[in-house]
């Protein structure tokens, strides 16, 4: 609305001289969208003085700094909140495997028995002493004489029921390895999976972030520019 005496400001309704009135064709897009929430009726055509300008640019550079903490403060509840509602995928595969039958606790035990020292010079002191008193002591009626098939058919039985019995304990030790592996394949997997959505997360983190710098920036711009302008008239 034009006067006589100058141009009227639509914001805070005062007049002004030309000189100190900005047009709103001259106004940025997202200042433009903060005073039309305030004041519906404003248009491009519309003026507004210098003061309330900066009152709704410095309202804008607010705004992006909330935006800003929200946005930190949004990935930090994202994060918060996955710690506490995924369940873990690691397992303790000592407790699911423990054995159940009494079977797989004897192919257990006898497989550790079996690849022990205290099997090995046990088993050997035995043969000693079979030897010595098949050879010395019952010199004329031994109940084994050499060469010893007695002993060599209790040593083939011993083996013959051995070796089973520690395939066995080998097959459960497999299964438990298997179940080991695929634990580290699903603990690998979403340890991938959260590393690549956070890189995304902290990529569209610093877009964001870069592109309200540059919005700042180009407001710092102008008002310097208006400063300047100042100090030259």
């Amino acid at each position: 609305m034009r006067k006589l005496n100058g141009t009227k400001c639509e914001i805070c309704g005062k007049i002004f001289s030309e000189g100190e009135l900005i047009s709103g064709h001259g106004i940025r897009h997202e200042i433009e969208r903060l005073i039309i929430k305030d004041y519906p009726s404003w248009n491009d055509n519309n003026q507004i003085c210098s003061e309330d300008f900066n009152k709704y640019r410095v309202k804008y550079i607010s705004g992006l700094i909330d935006d800003e903490r929200g946005s930190v403060e949004v990935l930090k509840n994202e994060v918060v909140k996955s710690i506490l509602q995924n369940e873990l995928l690691s397992v303790d595969t000592n407790v699911i495997d423990t054995p159940v039958k009494i079977g797989d606790k004897i192919s257990d035990k006898v497989a550790s028995f079996g690849g022990s020292w205290k099997f090995i010079i046990s088993f050997s002191s035995l043969l000693v002493v079979w030897i010595i008193i098949n050879s010395l002591v019952l010199l004329f009626r031994p109940f084994d004489p050499f060469p010893f098939i007695l002993l060599n058919l209790i040593l083939s039985c011993v083996a013959a029921m051995q070796a089973p019995i520690i395939m066995m304990s080998q097959n459960r030790q497999e299964k438990k390895d298997r179940i080991r592996s695929e634990n580290d394949y699903k603990i690998n997997l979403k340890s991938e999976i959260e590393i690549r959505t956070l890189h995304e997360k902290v990529d569209h983190l610093l877009l964001d972030q870069w592109s309200k710098m540059m919005g700042i920036q180009e407001i710092q711009i102008e008002i310097l520019e208006e400063i300047r302008n100042k100090l030259n008239k």
